[in-house]
């Protein structure tokens, strides 16, 4: 089912938008439709979002680290013993 849309936009950036679907062949209608269709949800990431997912999965891929044989608190213990000069 088709419904009718009104958008508000700078007369400029329509005039710009029917140039680019007619280049396309197709109407500005088409052109929006086409873009919404589209089930790649990678679409809507920015690229700091795309960089982090990609950081993850090599994160989710590495050995996990060995543990710590002190615990934190042995730890900050001994950094506050230390004498800095």
């Amino acid at each position: 089912m088709k419904t009718k849309l009104t958008l508000t936009i700078k007369k400029e950036i329509v005039e710009k938008a029917k140039r680019k679907a007619s280049s396309q062949g197709i109407s500005l209608s088409k052109m929006i439709e086409n873009i919404f269709e589209k089930e790649d949800p990678e679409l809507e990431k920015t690229p700091e979002q795309l960089a982090a997912a990609r950081f993850l999965e090599r994160l989710k891929n590495e050995a996990p680290i060995k543990a710590l044989e002190k615990s934190d608190k042995e730890l900050i213990r001994e950094h506050r013993g230390k004498k800095y000069v």
